[in-house]
């Protein structure tokens, strides 16, 4: 089984893991706090602070995994898709430490990593995909209906037209004065809301189509109408708004699951991606396939958001088919699954 020397770096978190075989050894994640103060995240200074962790991330992975630089069989990193700066650090530190180390590079689609996450083996069982399988996959920037035959064979059904799931989340929390990251504070306070107190159109996307730029406006003039009769009523209905604005984003992501899975007669599915964290959304997946009588995977919640373990697996399936990068290996920030 090779070990390999996982390197995420797409956006503002800097990772580091180590696996062996399907085997998580080490997973190590450095947040950016400098984003909060912006409300977002800052490329520039995202950018530079992958620099700034990217070495002491990797010494505390290759650390906690118990091996050294020589254990290592292939180096895996993101290509794409992502921030151009802050894939290029990553890009770089792999390119650089492969060659100084006379290994081969692994060059990963983030999006596709984030799929084959559900393949990570660790010390908490749980049940894995079965090819084919159906994956949602939804995060910041990314909202799509993936159809995976294998490791290297991903279908995408049905993307969004505009927007992403999760930054309707972002936005609405940016709306109603909540701080950045805002997309898991309005799940928290929708744990203790109605979601049925207000009601948000839901866009009619033919097939199996997303569109969240609609819900965003809807909920940004619900929310200045509201407040011009009453100043204090994001205050008063926090809970029921955080509610109603994610079963609308719910019920908008389901319906089209719901449709694949007929189509397509699916007996598995998936979930993926950052917004997977979600409370609400992993209920409602559960209960679906309860309902539709599919097998459901949904991931630990470290292996939702941007993490190197995943890099690292999908490198794995790379590595053990030979498909391997060069030191021409260069950044995409586009990078289609």
């Amino acid at each position: 089984m090779a070990v390999i020397l996982g390197i995420e770096s797409s956006c503002d978190d800097t990772a580091a893991a180590v696996i062996d075989g399907r085997k998580l050894l080490a997973n190590i994640v450095a947040g950016q706090e400098i984003h909060r103060q912006w409300g977002g995240v800052i490329p520039e200074l995202a950018s530079r602070a992958h620099q700034e962790n990217i070495i002491p991330v990797v010494n505390e992975a290759l650390k906690k995994s118990g091996k050294s630089v020589k254990d290592i069989d292939a180096i895996a990193f993101t290509q794409g898709p992502g921030l151009m700066g802050s894939l290029l650090v990553g890009t770089s530190f792999a390119k650089g430490f492969a060659h100084a180390l006379n290994k081969p590079l692994l060059a990963v689609n983030h999006m596709q990593a984030h799929i084959l996450a559900h393949f990570i083996e660790d010390d908490t069982p749980r049940v894995q995909p079965d090819f084919p399988f159906v994956c949602l996959t939804v995060s910041g920037g990314h909202t799509q209906l993936v159809l995976v035959k294998d490791a290297f064979t991903f279908e995408v059904l049905g993307e969004t037209q505009d927007d992403a799931a999760g930054e309707a989340f972002d936005k609405t929390a940016k709306i109603l004065g909540l701080p950045y990251p805002g997309g898991p504070l309005v799940d928290k306070n929708a744990a203790n809301g109605d979601p049925a107190k207000y009601k948000f159109p839901e866009a009619q996307i033919p097939e199996y189509g997303y569109s969240f730029s609609g819900l965003k406006t809807s909920v940004l003039y619900f929310v200045r109408d509201q407040s011009a009769i009453n100043p204090k009523f994001v205050e008063e209905n926090m809970n029921d708004i955080c509610a109603s604005v994610q079963a609308s984003i719910i019920r908008h992501l389901l319906s089209k699951l719901k449709k694949v899975i007929a189509d397509k007669k699916v007996k598995c599915i998936a979930l993926a991606g950052g917004v997977s964290a979600n409370s609400g959304l992993r209920k409602a997946v559960l209960a679906l396939g309860e309902e539709l009588k599919v097998k459901v995977c949904i991931p630990p919640i470290s292996y939702c958001t941007d993490n190197a373990a995943m890099i690292a697996m999908a490198g794995h399936f790379q590595f053990e088919k030979g498909v391997f990068a060069d030191l021409h290996s260069a950044p995409m920030a586009r990078f289609p699954i």
